[in-house]
């Protein structure tokens, strides 16, 4: 009899207790800080200026050499385009709401 608190006190109380300290930190672990948000507006922005900084070098390099074959500039470019055009507007809509 002795031994059977302590297994029923451990399993009534602690097991309930750790389930629900690690269900806690989960939920705060899952947020997104606004430090995180300002540095992913910052790395889209530094990926459309790439993007685009890609387009001029293959569209200068197609200029120059009619062989060159830049998959960027005739493959799926609309497609990319239209992707980047929904991510802007979703941050327009954001950035509208915050303010």
């Amino acid at each position: 009899m002795d031994e059977a608190v302590p297994v029923i006190l451990a399993l009534g109380i602690g097991l309930p207790w750790i389930v629900l300290h690690y269900i806690t930190k989960w939920k705060t672990a899952a947020t997104i800080t606004e430090d995180d948000e300002v540095l992913l507006d910052e790395l889209y922005a530094l990926a459309k200026r790439l993007d685009e900084r890609m387009d001029t070098v293959e569209r200068l390099a197609a200029s120059d050499d009619p062989s060159f074959e830049a998959p960027r500039l005739t493959h799926e470019q609309e497609a990319d385009n239209q992707k980047l055009r929904e991510l802007d507007r979703l941050l327009a809509e954001k950035k509208g709401t915050r303010a």
